[in-house]
Order: structure tokens, then sequence, then C-alpha cells
């Protein structure tokens, strides 16, 4: 497995990582974050926590959500926009509430246990499960990587010209260096501004010609279809929408920011801290998936008036999209479009390297988070780097990246379903959650985006091939 082989690389230098004489907690970088530990419990809340602005209370969720639509999901949406048309646009609506709910899930575990989803794994399953479960991980975010950094390559190409290969380098080292070397109070604020992105989406709907009568009509009452190719598109969508990476990325990320905020602790040490932070959970989750799903509709929205219309159907890359935008739809639209794929790599991209890196480094009980410097968690910042490396040299080979990121969906939703049956379950758990145990709201969501997703697994499998 791919945990393994990074493993006896990084465990000594680990381990020996904050020796004495080496300062480990460095108030800039964020709080000291070994797995497991907790900050004695402080007898005051945040004074600003009921004061800030929305957007100041936006955080994990709206960049989780936005991540959601990377470059490799803008494809996605591209593709089923262009080859279904008005059809496909209800399930932007259909899986806002089920991404609510599994997101809140995996924000709660993580605030609450003060630990991510692998450590809590860890620590309540087999280890057959976690190393089973964060292999995939690891893998499918690799391929991801890769295809994202390749789309915006490809992107920048279209808008500036010059060489793609050399752009792919530049965007994953930049990436890799200001996750390493970027202190995390003043990194999550960038990834925060690089959401605003995704409104390029949302503006270039608005400089295209689009029959919103049919619009509403088609997506409130849609025709569905049994066909195989319709079954697919809908399966690619969910996939898409519903992915591991985010899971694991939230969670962690509400633990982060809990470690470097002064004041603040795991609600099972501080349950004084519980109303505010599960407000803020819910607030920033439900704008967060919100923002996340909007972006989707216009994606699709987009290829079906600009492209499906126009008897445009098969769209294999996200650049191939703009492109086709272009004679269609004029420069501004063609622009707006690849200027959005960039973007949304940039945000997408750490994410994509800093989930895989929080579940190795928690399967193997190392010292994570941004909020560390490099030298106090070198494990972690391995695998992070050894993922976005991995992801550009990608680029450099004969594998094709559509098959590849076909393989890392297949990746994704196999491991998706005993992942979030294994999140449901230790959220109801009181030896994990104690008295804020999920409660029946979102048992029911969570439980049902979980059998959905099991379905769209078993749909696959019936239309492989077809």
């Amino acid at each position: 497995m791919m945990v393994w082989a990074v493993a006896h690389i990084a465990r000594r230098s680990d381990e020996l990582a904050c020796s004495p004489g080496l300062e480990c907690d460095n108030p800039e970088r964020g709080a000291l974050s070994d797995v497991g530990e907790t900050k004695p419990v402080s007898k005051h809340r945040s004074a600003s926590a009921k004061k800030r602005s929305l957007w100041a209370r936006l955080g994990p969720g709206l960049i989780t959500g936005a991540a959601d639509d990377d470059p490799s999901g803008i494809a996605t949406y591209s593709q089923v926009g262009a080859g279904i048309g008005y059809g496909i646009l209800w399930t932007a609506i259909f899986t806002f509430p089920l991404m609510v709910g599994i997101q809140t899930v995996s924000a709660r575990i993580g605030r609450v246990t003060g630990q991510g989803l692998a450590a809590n794994i860890r620590r309540h399953y087999p280890p057959w499960l976690l190393y089973g479960i964060v292999s995939l991980l690891l893998i499918a975010n690799t391929i991801n990587i890769a295809a994202d950094i390749g789309a915006m390559g490809a992107a920048l190409k279209l808008l500036i010209g010059g060489s793609a290969h050399w752009y792919a380098i530049a965007f994953g080292l930049g990436s890799l260096l200001l996750q390493v070397f970027v202190p995390f109070p003043r990194y999550a604020p960038l990834l925060k501004a690089l959401t605003l992105a995704l409104l390029a989406y949302v503006a270039t709907v608005f400089v295209v010609e689009v029959p919103w009568g049919e619009v509403f009509r088609q997506t409130l009452l849609p025709s569905l279809s049994l066909k195989a190719d319709y079954v697919v598109a809908v399966v690619a969508v969910f996939g898409t929408t519903i992915s591991p990476y985010l899971f694991f990325w939230q969670a962690s990320q509400e633990v982060e920011d809990q470690r470097a905020a002064p004041g603040e602790e795991p609600l099972l040490a501080a349950p004084g801290q519980a109303r505010a932070q599960l407000q803020r959970i819910k607030i920033d989750t439900y704008v967060g998936m919100g923002f996340s799903n909007i972006v989707a509709f216009f994606i699709m929205l987009t290829a079906v008036v600009t492209l499906h219309l126009h008897g445009i159907t098969d769209i294999q890359s996200s650049a191939q999209a703009a492109l086709a935008l272009r004679p269609l739809a004029g420069n501004f639209a063609f622009a707006l479009f690849a200027a959005g794929i960039v973007g949304t790599g940039l945000l997408a991209v750490p994410i994509l390297a800093g989930s895989a890196a929080y579940a190795v480094a928690e399967a193997f009980e190392w010292r994570i988070g941004l909020g560390l410097q490099l030298l106090q968690a070198r494990g972690f910042y391995a695998i992070l780097s050894i993922a976005t490396i991995l992801g550009v040299a990608l680029n450099f080979t004969a594998i094709d990246p559509i098959k590849a990121l076909f393989w890392a969906a297949v990746i994704n939703g196999v491991i998706a379903v005993p992942i979030m049956v294994v999140m449901m379950l230790m959220a109801v758990r009181v030896d994990i959650m104690g008295r804020f145990a999920i409660t029946r709201r979102l048992k029911v969501l969570g439980w049902l985006a979980t059998a959905i997703m099991a379905i769209v697994v078993i749909a696959m499998v019936a239309t492989w091939g077809q």
C-alpha cells in the first residue's frame, strides 16, 4: 500500500521532531498539534464568538464546499450538462441536504473530539479498516491532484499561451510551498478568499442567453430516465459531489481551527463552548454546501445552454469546455470559465494533498497540522509533499488523465460508503461524542446520504462498460 511505502521514510524523522532543545509551540504557526493532545480546559469562552460577521464565522465548511467544485468537478459537471441537457440540473438541488448532513457529521466529530476522522477510526475500529481506507484515499487524492494541476495548466495556456506543463509545475510547487511555509492563521484566510473564484461560474451564466422559464421547469419537474447514459451521468454527479476527501478535510480543519484559537477546546473538554461552536458549524456548512451546489448548478447550466443546445455533447475536460464556449458565448464567457478553473484549482489542490496528509499522519500517530513548522511534523509534510509532487509528475507520463480520473472516481465511490457508515456509527456513540451525539435530524440526513451513495455505487457497477 502507498501508506506503508512512505511510512518508513517519515516515521523516524517524525519521532525525532521536537527533540529537547527544539521549540515546538510556535504561536504564529498555531497551537501544538500532537495526536490526542488536549490543552488545559479554559474557563473563558472566546469573547468574539457572538460578535463576528458572517464572513468571519465561515471557514472549514465554506472552504470544503468550494473545494468540491475543483477542475475535475468542473469537467464532470460540464460533461453531464453537455451530454444530458436540462434533465441533469435537479441533482444540484437534491444533493444539497445530503451534503449538509454528512459534512456536518464530519465537522462535529472533529470539533467535539478534538481529533480528525482517521484518528478516531484508529482508536475505535480495526487496523485493516483504517489502513485500507487511508491507502485508497491517498491514491485517489494523488490522481485527483494530477488531474486538477493538469487542468489548471491547460486553462492558463488557453488564457495567455505558453507551456501547460511548465504551468503545472509552477502550480504544484507554489501550492506546496504555501502550505509548508505560510503560517496557518495566514494561510486559512487565503483559502477562504480563493472560494470567491467560483463566482466566475455564476457570472458566466449571466453573459450568455438563458431560457430561465425552461430552466426552472426542467429543474423542478425533470424528465428522469433509466437509460445507461443518464444513469451514468447521475452517478457521476453524486460521486463528484459527495467525496471522501471532503469528510477528512472538514473534520481536520475544525481541529486545526480549534487548536489555533486561544481559549477554544474540544467540546468534550469545554461543553460551555458547544452552543456557539455547533451553531457556527451549522451556518458554515449550510453556506458552504449551498455555495458549492449553486456553483455546480451554474456550471451544468452553462454547459446545457451553450454546448448541449448547439449539438456539442462530448466534453472530455474542463479546458475543452472553456474552449468550446468561445465561439458560442464569446471571449468574455470563455475567459471567465477558464480563469475559474485556475482559481478553483488553487483552492482544491492543497485540500486534496492536505486531507491525505491528515489521514495518513493520524493513522500512524504522527504529529499533524498546518499549524506546525516543517521540522515539527516531518511525516505529515512528507505525505503532503509526496502527494503533490506525484500529482505533478503524473502529468509528464503516458497515463491518460481522463482514464485516471475515472479510476479515482471509482476508488472514491468504493471507499465513500464504508467511511460514511463508520462516521455515522461514531457520531451516535456516547463513548466517542459524549453528550454531543448527533440529533435525530442529522441521523436521518446522514443515513439517507449513506444509503443513496450505496445505491450510486451499485448503479456504477451495474452500468460498468456501458
